[in-house]
């Protein structure tokens, strides 16, 4: 199996998400039935559904078969993803997001266009912040719904745990690491984040539920691990790259990670390695949000003539290929699954978007 046959399941995985908000209704009282389906919107929206094909694809890795039982898990990761998301947004105070407004600023305009009482944007964050919280129930109520053996559901239920845990200290290092002088910020802090936030729950949890949905035991799955852990490193690396605004006109993303201020890898080689004048040019840029556009370019000159581009490149070859080699020496990942392996590691690191 290739990541093309795991794509031909995304109509099943969207299926299994109306089909849980489907079911929530039926007992959910009338009066918050509007903001479910705000919630169906948003999580049905728009996104590319690669952590849900990532739990297909540890099963797939486990069993050797079909991944279809893992269906309602792979939804849960959606659910869990919107969750995550509506709160960044609003950490961020992000306007838009999958081609719509984010979830607080719709709510926000309800507001307005209902004539309520009370601040707008108090309301729409009150109630986004609350919105997110729902999310997080369809994630446990879809891994309790596997056709699985309890003991198999305990374990996976036991890595979203983690998965969560670790996902919550990722996300209040790097509102912390927003606080701190760039000049303080280290390179350990900035990878710190990436291994806690993105790398557990864009691919490794993804990939042990659905290996422990399939029966494998979690002591066996230790290289997986350590592999998914370095591809989701890299991958933030790499986010980090297109969020900077290089390589904009292939990705469609600007330099938001600049405006906002955000301490990746980038800022932080650029600012400990630069010039005064640099560090001038970078100041200007980050966390303000009124930036012009040619002061952001001067700043993506920094990144560029510091070397710091060039360094966040090797990091994600290093890892990249720590990873591939580990999984080429790896007896406990089955020799059928690592051309998929390989696949998804290309997927993350090389992507564009």
């Amino acid at each position: 199996m290739n990541l093309a046959d795991l794509y031909r399941y995304v109509p099943a995985i969207e299926r299994e998400i109306r089909r849980s908000y489907r079911t929530e209704r039926r007992t959910a009282p009338r009066t918050v039935l509007s903001y479910l389906d705000a919630n169906e919107e948003f999580t049905l929206r728009g996104g590319k559904r690669f952590r849900a094909l990532l739990v297909l694809a540890g099963y797939q890795l486990a069993a050797g078969r079909d991944p279809r039982p893992a269906l309602p898990a792979a939804a849960g990761l959606e659910h869990f993803q919107s969750w995550m998301l509506v709160h960044d947004d609003i950490i961020d105070h992000a306007e838009a997001r999958r081609g719509g407004p984010t979830l607080h600023r719709s709510m926000a305009g309800r507001h307005r266009a209902e004539r309520r009482d009370g601040s707008a944007d108090d309301y729409g964050i009150g109630i986004g912040i609350t919105l997110g919280d729902l999310e997080e129930p369809f994630t446990v109520a879809s891994l309790l719904s596997v056709r699985a053996p309890a003991a198999a559901r305990l374990s996976a239920l036991d890595e979203y745990v983690r998965m969560t845990r670790l996902t919550a200290y990722g996300q209040l290092l790097d509102i912390r690491n927003g606080t701190i002088p760039p000049g303080d910020v280290r390179e350990a802090d900035v990878l710190t984040v990436h291994r806690l936030k993105s790398a557990i729950y864009t691919v490794v949890s993804p990939l042990l539920i659905g290996s422990l949905l399939a029966g494998r035991a979690r002591r066996t799955l230790v290289d997986l691990e350590e592999i998914a852990t370095d591809l989701g490193v890299a991958f933030q690396l790499r986010d980090d790259v297109l969020g900077a605004g290089f390589d904009a006109d292939e990705s469609g993303k600007s330099s938001n990670d600049l405006v906002e201020g955000k301490r990746t890898l980038l800022v932080v080689r650029a600012w400990a390695g630069g010039s005064e004048a640099d560090r001038a040019r970078l100041g200007r840029v980050l966390g303000n949000a009124q930036a012009a556009p040619e002061d952001v370019e001067r700043a993506r000159e920094a990144i560029r003539s510091t070397g710091s581009l060039a360094y966040s490149e090797r990091r994600i070859a290093e890892l990249t290929d720590r990873a591939m080699g580990r999984l080429g020496r790896s007896r406990s990942i089955p020799a059928r699954g690592k051309p998929l392996v390989r696949e998804i590691g290309d997927r993350l690191v090389r992507r564009r978007s």
